[in-house]
């Protein structure tokens, strides 16, 4: 059992790595990366020069390549030996000028020196010479002259970086501030939950690991997962943060901020004091009245659930839905076999296998809003928890169908096996056959199954979430392909991988579970 589980998992970790490294250089390599400006206004408003040094820029931080300017390497270069004083150094403003002259400009020894020392680690070197305009017939400097080192990112080493980056863990030495002598992370009495929480000084974040009232009532920022940033969808932010923050209105409370804390000043705020970070910047007056220390950058509370969540919560609900109903009539279909519930339950399968799902859901919808005043769109709803019934429905309608197929299958399969007939005459009814030695076997099938359809509620459902604007994770990815977002395309694959991964290794715990025949350790002959 633990060789095998430790095969199993060594095998999914190295699936996950091709995986990645597959979409990475099918989306840094095979498409177009210039796609990325499509709807840059900024790139747009520039020309020239000042145009490519912008690309180069932006093609960075996606992580296409990496580049140096040769004005960042002098000033480095200088500031390292003379301090705050370079500026004003006559050789270092002549450095810093030698590339406006695309005649002369090699002959400059720190030039020479920019170029073989990038050249030696594989750079590519490329000059852009300042750019002239014509005006009244004499050529004028329109543009300054850059000098740059570029190199593409190999698919390895890019794979490699997102690795050492995947997760973070906070420590008292995360803040660089000398003025912050008390360093610490200690457990101490909550004052807005009334409970106990691991406080950190020093840490970017103030509250580390606390409970509050929202589902899973237990929260934490001490250890980051980070899949990545999003650049065009959400102008850089990270996608963990993307899906994890809470969506809706703001959800004022009465509350204290953290200077009135004991005294009798309350106010109705929507801050959420427990995402309290490190100012790293100024402090204003008015921030020093209300905070005792730096830490006062925040988020707000806001009523509704976050991407993640509300894909989960519809997700769940229709699974639940789904194993509820499809079971039982899978089961009723195989007991009246041939008869008028088979016949029925068959009407259905292929009808909601047949007709394109897009189809049913807009018909659902119709019926749904027309005969019961559901809402029909997210953002409409005054009651968001009628919101939530027409998704939920049309997501297990699919999945009722499919169940009720295999439980058929399975089940008649199973009725004409020996162990049936040695039933039979034993004098069992055919009720005890059916819902005791059957369908206990036929599950079998189905056992497997349901870790990864419990999972799965995590990445969304595309059509129905888009249908009905629910504000869920289920189009992250298709938008993120139209947009060009490479952070958030990598970012899914990641996710969905990782789950598909562990929902597989789960469902063999819960087959060896649920049926003590079959067994995940190898026999002498090698099987299962």
């Amino acid at each position: 059992m633990k060789k095998y589980m430790a095969k199993r998992i060594l095998f999914s970790i190295f699936s996950l790595l091709v995986v990645v490294m597959v979409v990475m250089a099918l989306v840094y390599t095979m498409i177009e990366r210039s796609v990325i400006f499509q709807t840059d206004d900024t790139w747009n408003k520039k020309s020239n020069n000042d145009r490519v040094i912008y690309e180069y820029v932006q093609y960075q931080k996606y992580g296409y390549l990496n580049y140096v300017d040769y004005t960042s390497y002098v000033r480095d270069k200088y500031s390292s030996t003379l301090g705050d004083a370079y500026s004003s150094d006559k050789a270092y403003t002549t450095d810093i000028a030698a590339v406006q002259n695309a005649e002369t400009y090699l002959d400059n020894a720190s030039v020479q020196e920019f170029i073989s020392k990038y050249k030696s680690q594989g750079y590519e070197i490329r000059y852009l010479e300042p750019m002239t305009y014509k005006n009244k017939g004499t050529q004028k400097p329109g543009g300054k002259g850059y000098l740059l080192a570029i190199i593409e990112k190999n698919v390895v080493f890019r794979l490699v970086d997102y690795l050492k980056g995947f997760y973070t863990i906070e420590t008292t030495n995360d803040i660089k501030d000398e003025s912050l002598t008390e360093r610490y992370i200690r457990i101490e009495k909550d004052p807005y939950s009334g409970l106990f929480a691991v406080v950190g000084s020093g840490t970017t974040h103030k509250y580390l690991i606390y409970f509050n009232n929202r589902f899973p009532f237990i929260h934490q920022n001490w250890i980051h997962l980070n899949l990545g940033t999003s650049y065009t969808t959400y102008r850089g932010q990270e996608i963990t943060t993307v899906i994890n923050n809470p969506t809706g209105d703001m959800n004022n409370v009465k509350t204290q901020y953290p200077a009135d804390l004991g005294t009798d000043k309350y106010v109705e705020t929507a801050i959420d004091f427990h995402s309290l970070s490190y100012n790293t910047g100024i402090v204003s007056d008015a921030e020093r009245r209300l905070f005792p220390d730096n830490y006062t950058v925040y988020s707000y509370r806001r009523k509704g659930l976050s991407m993640i969540e509300n894909s989960f919560v519809i997700g769940l609900v229709a699974t639940l839905i789904a194993y509820m109903l499809g079971l039982p009539l899978g089961m009723l279909m195989a007991r009246r076999k041939d008869k008028w519930p088979d016949k029925l339950g068959n009407l259905y399968i292929i009808f909601i296998m047949s007709v394109p799902s897009l189809a049913y859901i807009f018909m659902f919808a119709a019926v749904g809003t027309t005969l019961f005043k559901l809402p029909y769109k997210f953002a409409n709803a005054e009651v968001k928890f009628l919101a939530y019934i027409l998704p939920t429905i049309s997501l297990s309608l699919p999945s009722i169908g499919s169940l009720m197929k295999w439980m058929r299958r399975y089940m008649i399969d199973q009725m004409n096996s020996d162990y049936v007939k040695f039933a039979r005459a034993e004098g069992l009814s055919e009720k005890e056959i059916f819902n005791i030695h059957i369908s206990k076997n036929a599950m079998i099938y189905l056992v497997h199954g349901i870790p990864a359809n419990i999972l799965g509620c995590l990445t969304g459902a595309i059509i129905t979430e888009r249908v009905y604007s629910v504000p869920g994770v289920g189009n992250l990815l298709t938008t993120a392909i139209n947009q060009h977002d490479n952070g958030i395309i990598v970012a899914c694959t990641v996710f969905y991988t990782s789950l598909s991964i562990i929902s597989l290794i789960l469902g063999d715990l819960l087959l060896t579970k649920y049926d003590p025949r079959i067994s995940l350790s190898e026999d002498k002959g090698g099987g299962r």
